[in-house]
Formats: C-alpha cells, structure tokens, sequence
C-alpha cells in the first residue's frame, strides 16, 4: 500500500518571497518612521552661544555716528565784487566783531561813488539857489502887499474925509464918487495880494518839501554807495573763530562767492547721519546718548532735516549740559539715539541666530541642558544689545542665540560637552 506525501504548503521561492516582501516592508516602515521623527545633530556646547531670556530695562534705540560742529556757522560772502588787494589774518584766527580780515578793490564801485556824491552836492547847490530865489520872491511880495497896504489906507482916510466935506458941502458929489471908487478898489487889490501871498506861502512850503524829499533820496542813495563801497573791506560779523577762508592777493571774487566763514565759539552741537528708514520716528526733542572717557553724556535733537541724501537724512543734536571737556570741532561721535521710552521688558542678547529665523523661531535649551528643540518666538523692537520677547520665552529660558548657518531642517540639537 502506498503511503500518500502531503504536498508543501510554501515552496523555497514563496518563502524568499515572503521575506523579501517582508524586508522591502521593514524599510518602507524604518525610512518613515525616521522620517517622520524629530531629525538631530550633535553640536559642541564650546561652539555656540547659550544666553538666559531675562527681564529688565529695554528702550529701543539706533547707533548712529555724529560730528561736532559749531552751535553757529556765519557764511562770508562777496556783498560786493572785486580784487582782492589785502589779506589781514590767516584762516584759523580767532575774530572780534567789526575787526577787517580782507579787502577788495573795484574800481567801478568807487568811480560811482565819486558820481553819486558830485550828484548830492549838485542837488544840495540847487537846492540853496532854489530857496535864496523863493526867499527873495517873498520879500518882494511883502514889499508889494505893504504898498497895497499902505494906498488902502491912504483910500480910506481921503473917502472918509470927502464924505464929511461933501456933507458940508465943501466938494462935489464927483470928487465923493472918486475917492470912494478909489477905497474899493484898494481894498480889492488888498484882497488880491493877500491871496497871492498866501498861494506863494504854499508853493514856496511845497517846493521845500520837495526838493527836502529829492535830496533825502539822493543822500540815502549816496549812503547806499557808500556802505557798498565799505562793504569791500569784509570784516567779522561776530565773535568766533575764522574757518575756511578762501582767497589769494590778487585774486578776483565774484558778487556772492563764498569767501569762508565764522565758527561761533560759545557752544558745540552734534550733526548726525541717520538710515531714511527712521525718518517717522524722528523728532526735535528726542534724546540720544554717547560715552566719552568713560563718561555718559546726554544729547537732545534740536532740528531735523527732512531732505533724504543717498539714503539718509541728518538732524541736529545739542548737549543736555556742559560739553564735555576737550571736545573739539569735527571730532566725530558713537551715539545711541533713543526711539522709546525706558519700559520693563523681557529680553535676550542679540545674535547672529535672527539672520536665519527672522525672529520667529529660535533654539530653546531643555532644562537637562543635553538638547536644544525649536521653539516659536515673537519679539518687538531692538537696540544694539538685546531683542524684546513678546511671545514664546519667559523669564530663565536659555536659548541659542549664536549663528544656525550649518543647521539646515534639523529639528533638534544634542548639546556635546
């Protein structure tokens, strides 16, 4: 009798079927498990920079780089154009008010100058022959009205008495009518010559009055002349410190050339180029400061210049207080310009990690102190030292603040001794 052999149920090839299957499955579920997972990379604790999130005193503020100026800068200009004949300081000397530094020669001006004086005198000469002739004018007139004068009364007293003759019969009627004709017509002439006098009163005070006025206009041209021609020596408008002086013996200037100027001693301000970025956020009033010989000193935005260069825009800053001694013209300065008021904040130390997050993620340190996991963050204003925390950190955190260049996705740090 045969003995029946019961057929295999998994022949050599599905077993080494089955077990390829099963391995191509193991790698599938390994890659997506390691996938899926936190990936890490193992970095040098001496490599990176570990800082504590802390509260404390924030304001937001910008560096900027100022130079000392002069609190007053005096333009010298030519008023006048002309040769320059002499030169009585050298550029860097200290001036008082009024004293002369240099002298210009133009000829034309001075030539116009004799002109305008030869037309006053003139003038002056016309007008004295002018007021000799209305004087004389006018004693001629009153020796005429004392004459008219003089025949009303004689008409007068020769009509009364005929009028008493006549009365007693003593003349006619005819020499009562002439001789009253002739007192009319003296009192009519005595009428006339006093109207006369009068109008001749007046056109003598108008004439007057006139030439006064015609003269006054030629004398105040002639002063104008004059100060012209004194303008051509230049002289010191105030106190301070003579800068930049351009000119040489010989030399021609032009009406208005630039021909250096005055620094006024009595106080230094700060002239300071800020980004365009911060234009809306700068005002007069606004406080910055700068260390000097381990000294803080205080500064206020007097005024600000609106007008963008190549990007920024400049304002004016003066001490707060004295300035400070051995402070010199043209010294520049490292100042910190505040854009907030002093507030209690959260912080942390600024790094090289914002170029790579923008801010809105960083490294925070586990409390074993072994790893290091991404963490979302939201911070505000800055200074040169530290970012506000807004979001995502609280007092003692420790983060990563140092540079995440050769991070790339990773996920999570594992800290090295």
């Amino acid at each position: 009798m045969d003995i029946p052999i019961e057929k295999k149920r998994f022949s050599t090839s599905k077993i080494r079927m089955i077990a390829g299957g099963i391995l191509i499955i193991s790698l599938i579920v390994f890659a997506f498990v390691s996938t899926s997972g936190n990936s890490k990379l193992n970095v040098q604790v001496e490599r990176i920079t570990i800082s504590e999130v802390k509260k404390g005193i924030f304001q937001e503020n910008i560096p900027v780089s100022g130079v000392v100026l002069p609190v007053s800068t005096i333009y010298l200009d030519a008023v006048e154009g002309g040769r320059v004949e002499e030169i009585f300081v050298e550029d860097g000397a200290v001036m008082k008010q009024g004293e002369p530094i240099l002298r210009l020669s133009n000829t034309d001006l001075e030539l116009s100058l004799i002109n305008q004086e030869t037309s006053v005198y003139n003038l002056l000469t016309q007008m004295q022959i002018q007021q000799n002739a209305a004087r004389q004018n006018s004693i001629n007139k009153l020796n005429q009205m004392t004459d008219v004068e003089n025949a009303l009364i004689e008409a007068n007293r020769v009509y009364d008495l005929n009028k008493k003759l006549y009365a007693e019969k003593a003349i006619g009627k005819q020499e009562l009518i002439e001789a009253e004709n002739n007192y009319t017509y003296q009192k009519q002439r005595m009428k006339f010559s006093k109207e006369i006098l009068k109008q001749d009163s007046v056109s003598v005070k108008q004439g007057l009055v006139q030439a006064q006025s015609s003269y006054a206009r030629t004398q105040s041209a002639l002063d104008l002349m004059r100060k012209k021609v004194e303008d051509l020596v230049v002289k010191a408008p105030v106190d301070g410190q003579l800068t930049s002086l351009d000119a040489e013996i010989g030399q021609s200037k032009s009406k208005g050339e630039r021909l250096g100027q005055i620094d006024v001693l009595s106080g230094f301000k700060v002239r300071v180029d800020i980004d365009e970025h911060y234009i809306s956020r700068i005002y007069a009033g606004q406080s910055g400061s700068f260390t000097l010989s381990g000294e803080k000193h205080l500064l206020t935005i007097k005024k600000v210049y609106t007008q963008v260069t190549n990007g920024r825009f400049q304002v004016d800053m003066e001490f707060k207080n004295e300035a400070p001694d051995g402070i010199r013209r043209g010294q520049t300065l490292q100042i910190l310009v505040a854009l907030s008021e002093e507030k209690e904040a959260l912080m942390i130390p600024r790094g090289a990690f914002f170029q790579q997050t923008g801010g809105n993620w960083i490294f925070k340190v586990a409390e074993n102190g072994n790893t290091a996991y991404k963490n979302d963050i939201q911070l505000g204003s800055q200074n040169p030292e530290y970012y506000e925390v807004l979001n995502g950190l609280k007092p003692g955190d420790r983060v990563i603040t140092s540079g995440y260049d050769n991070y790339g996705d990773i996920q999570e740090l594992v800290l090295k001794e």
